[in-house]
């Protein structure tokens, strides 16, 4: 079974920063498509942000382009999602899922991944 595992959710101020880990150690990450992902309750799973296998291309949804940045640590095998200018609409629970297809970073984020992770809670309040 494939466990991917975040990490650093938290409570935060608005305006506030927190940066997610994603890590597994039963595979690396970097032969892989990986996709953030929220979910609210009430609301539908949302994309986030997403970075290709293929070329390493990034997307971004408009909601939280310009405050969040994807990236990958190879020598740690995790990828981060590091996000800033927080807003309380950013609250949700984020999941980082992997994808096996090689598609594009948009696409990762529009159809969803593999496999993926438990979740972590991310509260954004005053």
């Amino acid at each position: 079974q494939v466990q991917l595992v975040e990490s650093g959710g938290g409570l935060v101020q608005p305006g506030g920063s927190l940066r997610l880990s994603c890590a597994t150690s039963q595979f690396t990450l970097d032969y892989y498509g990986i996709g953030w992902f929220r979910q609210a309750p009430g609301n539908e799973r949302e994309g986030v942000s997403c970075i290709s296998l293929s070329d390493g291309s990034t997307y971004y949804a408009d909601s939280v382009k310009g405050r969040f940045t994807i990236s990958r640590d190879s020598a740690k095998n995790t990828v981060y999602l590091e996000m800033n200018s927080l807003k309380t609409e950013d609250t949700a629970t984020y999941y980082c899922a992997a994808d096996l297809s090689g598609t594009t970073a948009q696409h990762i984020c529009a159809l969803g991944g593999d496999y993926y992770g438990q979740g972590t809670q991310v509260n954004v309040s005053s």
